[in-house]
């Protein structure tokens, strides 16, 4: 199924006292851009989530906002530094017999000195602190994926559309073609009576003159590649995997079809039916800049 490159997915997941909620959002860039936003705690799982991505995405510029809270108790402790207090006692100690003052230090006082109390974090279970993180980003990416599916198909039936509108000018384009000829021959036909007057027209002359003047607006070859092209971007969208590169390479040629006409039309109508497909061509490549 053909995916857009724009996309959103969210899950929140809570494991016993843990907390895991990841968000994530994509717009089109040339190849997989990750940019990941969390807690310093995981850190150590960047390597882990990028490599989880790829199975997900292969292009887009993608936003990751994971979020960690630990709902227990038991995160963090206190330690006692017992070796330091006795320290700030020695010296103390010797502070009272040196100036002749009185020791009024109570417990509550040496609690307060620098570093005899400090907050400790507790170290965490990698194993079950990824478990909880992996399936909360699983969850995220399932809806990432079923975000791009939807706006994928949107996008493909704008784009057919776009294609049918094509096929209708490339039909009226090879109608008219004849027209031109014959109308042209005609015009010739009359502006050399007009010339001549009475004098027998060589009719060998007439018919290489519109030999000439067909073969100079003949487009015919673009005409067949054109509609070539568009029956390969209707096959292409019905493909599944990294289909953007191919259909923009696709546009890109119908676009030199497209020009080559515009530029051999020597027929006003002509002329505006190749500046529509030149315009329709424009909006199929902005649509395609959107696919991955």
């Amino acid at each position: 199924m053909i995916k857009s490159m724009t996309g959103f997915g969210r899950c929140e997941v809570q494991k016993d006292s843990r907390k895991f909620t990841v968000e994530l959002k994509s717009v089109n860039h040339r190849y997989l851009d990750v940019n990941i936003r969390m807690p310093k705690k995981l850190n150590f799982f960047e390597t882990a989530i990028r490599t989880l991505l790829k199975s997900y995405a292969n292009r887009g510029k993608v936003d990751i906002f994971i979020t960690y809270e630990d709902l227990s108790q038991t995160q963090v402790s206190v330690k006692y530094n017992a070796a330091l207090a006795a320290e700030y006692m020695k010296y103390l100690k010797q502070m009272e017999e040196e100036f002749g003052l009185e020791n009024d230090v109570r417990v509550s006082t040496l609690s307060r000195y620098p570093e005899v109390f400090t907050m400790e974090e507790q170290s965490e279970d990698e194993e079950e602190l990824w478990n909880g993180l992996k399936e909360a980003l699983e969850g995220a990416f399932t809806q990432f994926v079923e975000t791009r599916k939807t706006e994928g198909e949107n996008l493909k039936k704008d784009i057919i559309s776009k294609l049918d509108l094509l096929s209708e000018q490339i039909g009226f384009i090879e109608e008219r073609s004849p027209q031109i000829v014959a109308e042209y021959r005609a015009k010739l036909e009359d502006k050399m009576k007009e010339l001549l007057a009475d004098t027998q027209i060589e009719e060998s002359r007439i018919a290489s003159e519109v030999i000439l003047f067909a073969d100079k607006i003949c487009t015919d070859e673009e005409v067949v590649r054109l509609k070539s092209h568009i029956s390969h971007m209707r096959n292409t969208l019905e493909e599944k995997d990294e289909i953007g590169r191919k259909l923009d390479f696709i546009a890109q040629e119908m676009n030199r079809e497209a020009n080559t006409i515009l530029s051999k039309a020597n027929d006003i109508e002509v002329s505006d039916r190749a500046i529509s497909l030149k315009t329709e061509i424009e909006k199929i490549r902005e649509q395609i800049q959107n696919i991955e």
